[in-house]
C-alpha cells in the first residue's frame, strides 16, 4: 500500500470543495434570479415617494439615443429630475436633448454644458455640474446606453428602505439582432450575472454604474462625488463609501437593459479586457481566484481531482461538468430573460462556447499590457485602484462603458 501524501489529498479536498460551492453559487443565482427579477412590487402613494435627480452624462449620438432617453421622459414616477451633462458646446448629442425638453415640456429637465475637472475619471468630471445642481435626497447615475420601462424608478425607490444605501440595476441587455449582440446577451446571462446576483446576496460589493440610485448624504459625508474623480472604477468605490456606512445595496427587480446602437464582437472583448484590468487593480484576489471559477479551467482540474480522490474517469467528469454549467447557464439567463430568448438554443450553444472559451486570450490580453485604454486616453491603474493619466486626447467621453 501506497503511503498517503496528505498534502496533495489537502489540496484536492480544497479543490474538490470550491467546485461545490461554484454548484452552489450557479443555484443561488438561479432561486434568488427566479425570486428577485420576477417580483412585482406594490405601488407606493404617490406623496410618499421621495424626489429622485437622474445625472446622465452624454456625448456623441448612436442610432438609438433618441429611443433611450425618451424612456427616462415617460416613466411614471411623482417627482424627479433629468440632469443633462454634456462636456462639449459643439457636441450633437446637445440637439437631441434639446428637442425632447421641448416635446415634453412638463418633465423637469435640464442641461449642463462644460466639464469641471476634479480627477482623471471623465465620466466624473462631466457629471460633477449636474451632481452639485441635483436638488434631491436621492440621486441616479445612469449611462447614456439605457432603456427604461415606465415602472423602472418606481421600482428602484420602493426598494430604498431603511439601511438600505443604494439600489442597483443588474445589467443585462435589449433583444437586438447579430450574433456580436447574442454573444455579449449571453455574456451578461450567464458568466456575469450568476456572480453579480450571488454577491449581492452574501453582501459582497460587486457594483456596476449603469444605473445606480443611491443616497446623497451618505456620498456626500464620503466627501462628494468629486472626491471619487481619481478612480477610474468609480463605481466600486462609491458602493464601498455607501457598505463602510453600514448601509446595504439592494437588487433592483428590473435589470438594466443596455440599448447601444453600436456593437461588435471586437469591442464588446475590449470593454471585457478593461474590466479585468479594473478588478485586478481594485481587488487584486480576483487574480487567482477568477481563472479557476471559468467552466473548461475548473473542469479539466477537476478531472484529475476526482480521479485522485475518487477514481472516477477524467473524461467522462469533464463532459457532464460542461454539460452541468451549460445547463445551469441557460436555466440562468431564461430566468433573468422573464420570456423567449432572442436566439435559438443551437445559437446559444456557440455564443457560450465562444465565451467561454475566449476568456484565456482575454486574460492574457490584460496581463500583457496593465495599462488602460479609454477614448484614446491611456491610464496607469496603481493598487488600490487610484488611476494616473498617462497620454490625453483632445477631449474625454464619459460615454464609454467602462
Amino acid at each position: 500500500m501506497e503511503p498517503v501524501d496528505y498534502a496533495l489529498l489537502g489540496l484536492c479536498i480544497v479543490l474538490f470543495g470550491s467546485w461545490c460551492v461554484n454548484v452552489s453559487i450557479h443555484f443561488l443565482a438561479i432561486i434568488y434570479g427566479k425570486w428577485r427579477l420576477t417580483r412585482k412590487l406594490k405601488p407606493a402613494v404617490p406623496e410618499e415617494l421621495p424626489g429622485i435627480s437622474i445625472i446622465k452624462p452624454l456625448v456623441g449620438v448612436d442610432p438609438h439615443l433618441f429611443d433611450n432617453l425618451e424612456t427616462f421622459f415617460t416613466m411614471k414616477y411623482p417627482q424627479y429630475e433629468i440632469l443633462f451633462c454634456v462636456q462639449d458646446e459643439l457636441d450633437s448629442v446637445i440637439m437631441v436633448i434639446q428637442s425632447l425638453i421641448l416635446k415634453y415640456p412638463k418633465v423637469d429637465a435640464k442641461l449642463f454644458i462644460g466639464a469641471k475637472s476634479v480627477g482623471v475619471n471623465p465620466k466624473i468630471n462631466n457629471m460633477i455640474k449636474g451632481y452639485e445642481a441635483s436638488k434631491y435626497d436621492l440621486f441616479l447615475i445612469s449611462d447614456s446606453s439605457l432603456k427604461m420601462k415606465e415602472d423602472t424608478l418606481m421600482d428602484m425607490a420602493l426598494l430604498m428602505k431603511d439601511k438600505v444605501g443604494l439600489v442597483q440595476q443588474l445589467p443585462y441587455l435589449c433583444d437586438r439582432s447579430g450574433f456580436s449582440s447574442h454573444a455579449e446577451k449571453i455574456f451578461f446571462g450567464t458568466q456575469h450575472a450568476k456572480m453579480y446576483i450571488s454577491a449581492n446576496v452574501v453582501g459582497i460589493n460587486c457594483a456596476s454604474g449603469m444605473s445606480t440610485l443611491f443616497r446623497k448624504d451618505l456620498i456626500e459625508d464620503a466627501g462628494g462625488l468629486a472626491s471619487f474623480g481619481k478612480y477610474l472604477a468609480e463605481d466600486y468605490f462609491l458602493a464601498q463609501a455607501v457598505l463602510d456606512r453600514g448601509y446595504r445595496v439592494q437588487l433592483s427587480s428590473q435589470t438594466a437593459y443596455q440599448n447601444s446602437g453600436h456593437y461588435s464582437l471586437i469591442s464588446f472583448h475590449d470593454r471585457l479586457i478593461r474590466w479585468t484590468k479594473l478588478r485586478i487593480a481594485t481587488v487584486p484576489t480576483t487574480l487567482f481566484f477568477e481563472p479557476i471559477y471559468q467552466c473548461f479551467m475548473l473542469g479539466l482540474i477537476m478531472s484529475f481531482v476526482t480521479q485522485y480522490l475518487f477514481d472516477w474517469s477524467p473524461l467522462v467528469f469533464f463532459l457532464v461538468h460542461v454539460l452541468l454549467w451549460f445547463l445551469l447557464d441557460y436555466i440562468l439567463i431564461s430566468v433573468i430573460q422573464d420570456g423567449p430568448l432572442p436566439f435559438s438554443k443551437f445559437e446559444f450553444l456557440v455564443g457560450w462556447l465562444v465565451n467561454e472559451l475566449s476568456y484565456f486570450s482575454l486574460i492574457v490580453r490584460a496581463h500583457w499590457d496593465p495599462n488602460i485604454t479609454w477614448r484614446n486616453r491611456k491610464y496607469r491603474i496603481r493598487w488600490g485602484g487610484i488611476s494616473t493619466r498617462i497620454s490625453t486626447a483632445p477631449e474625454d467621453n464619459p460615454l464609454e462603458k467602462k
